[in-house]
């Protein structure tokens, strides 16, 4: 790497170099991954016919738009399940979950969380927070329990089957969230979905899949999950899908899920896309080689904060589950610093200083470093994290390698600036 653009100190250069070589063995297993990714995804393209005729823009009701439908048949065979609805119309990956929610369970059900408490912006979707009466699923008469992880942060495996009698819906978050527990692969799903299968045969197993899309060569709806969830502003939008999310999984969910997003009796046949398509399209044929830029660009950075002695999790040698990396940075203002360098290697708005704030969601201050090509897309670079201990960074992203490696020396040069790592 060269100085020429960028003011980084040339000890951390040459650290950062080390921490390249360091990763070389994983890189070589994520672009194994991705190359087969890629083959999949084309491959769904070319069996389900994609053509130029399904990048028409339509308006209105939206009936018979062929795009519209052939996504969601790409995107169902990408996942090897029956069926999937994958919409610009979804704002979050947070809406998509609400509407599968709502979209399955009835007045009475009952809903149990299987890796502990949930990421804070469902809260209120659930009823754990928020005034009475907003109209979460607690307002709708759905009872909810969780199990919680063990003392080392592990799912409970044992205790799942008693855990799910009586549930409806047995959920599972994928990803780490705001917290420094293991993300789940895909063989944990699979041995969650056993455990379940023994305590309540009929309960359906729903999966917040966000962040782990194309991380690995199958989804959990390959062994055995009935719906799992997703944002197109995270792994399979490839930066390029301007807003949206999915549901994929069994068909007749799938169709209550839609019924929930438009109205009952219309489901999937309404919804015009609005020349969205081509985006959506494009940015799921990308998804698998930007998932492993995103990949590369944690891996990178575990091995360069291990370096500076930081704890980090996963670590740089450890296979991954999903494109989240945790960097325990003990205080405050080592937390500020890193996301300020992250922004000034950022694309868009690399010139703003990110300070923290009162974020819709979530109960403490959070600050977030995103100069992204779409607001909130966190398959792009970004370094979030709310102020409270253990004062961890969670950073996800990057839409190539070459740039997020820029962006993660340039945090370490901040916190070098203000005296708080030393070379």
């Amino acid at each position: 790497m060269s100085n020429n653009f960028f003011n980084i100190n040339k000890e951390l250069e040459v650290l950062g170099s080390r921490a390249q070589k360091m990763a070389s063995e994983r890189f070589r297993e994520i672009d194994e991954i991705a190359q087969y990714n890629s083959e999949k995804v084309l491959s769904a393209f070319i069996k389900n016919g994609v053509s130029e005729s399904h990048f028409t823009a339509t308006t209105g009701y939206g009936y018979g738009d062929r795009g519209r439908e052939v996504l969601d048949e790409v995107l169902a065979q990408i996942f090897g399940c029956e069926d999937a609805l994958i919409r610009y119309n979804f704002m979050s990956g947070t809406h998509a979950i609400a509407t599968a929610l709502f979209g399955v369970l009835r007045p009475g059900d009952e809903m149990v969380s299987l890796t502990g408490l949930p990421y804070d912006t469902l809260h209120g979707v659930i009823g754990l927070s928020g005034e009475p009466g907003c109209g979460s699923l607690k307002d709708f008469g759905v009872k909810y329990r969780q199990l919680d992880l063990t003392a080392e942060g592990k799912v409970d495996f044992n205790a799942i089957p008693a855990a799910v009698k009586g549930a409806k819906v047995a959920y599972i978050q994928r990803s780490r969230g705001y917290s420094l527990r293991d993300s789940l692969f895909v063989s944990d799903i699979e041995k969650i979905v056993k455990k379940v299968k023994e305590g309540n045969p009929n309960a359906l197993i729903v999966v917040d899949n966000c962040y782990g899309e194309f991380v690995e060569r199958t989804e959990p709806t390959q062994v055995g999950a009935d719906l799992i969830i997703g944002s197109l502003i995270k792994n399979p939008g490839g930066g390029i899908a301007p807003t949206g999310g999915y549901i994929a999984g069994r068909h007749d969910l799938v169709e209550l899920c839609a019924q929930r997003l438009t109205a009952p009796g219309v489901g999937k046949e309404i919804g015009c896309t609005l020349g969205n398509n081509r985006s959506l399209f494009m940015g799921l044929f990308f998804a698998p080689t930007v998932v492993a830029s995103a990949l590369k660009t944690a891996t990178f950075a575990s091995a360069l904060f291990e370096l500076l002695k930081y704890e980090v999790t996963p670590r740089y040698c450890d296979s991954r589950a999903d494109i989240i990396q945790a960097i325990k940075l003990k205080e405050p203002n080592a937390l500020i610093a890193f996301c300020e360098g992250v922004q000034k290697g950022a694309p868009v708005d690399s010139y703003v200083t990110p300070v923290p704030w009162d974020m819709p969601g979530y109960d403490s201050q959070v600050i977030m470093a995103a100069g992204a090509f779409h607001n909130g897309a966190s398959i792009e670079l970004s370094a979030d994290a709310p102020l409270r201990e253990p004062f961890a960074v969670w950073l996800q992203g990057g839409l190539t390698f070459e740039t997020g490696k820029v962006g993660i020396l340039l945090a370490a040069q901040s916190m070098l600036e203000k005296g708080i790592i030393n070379l």
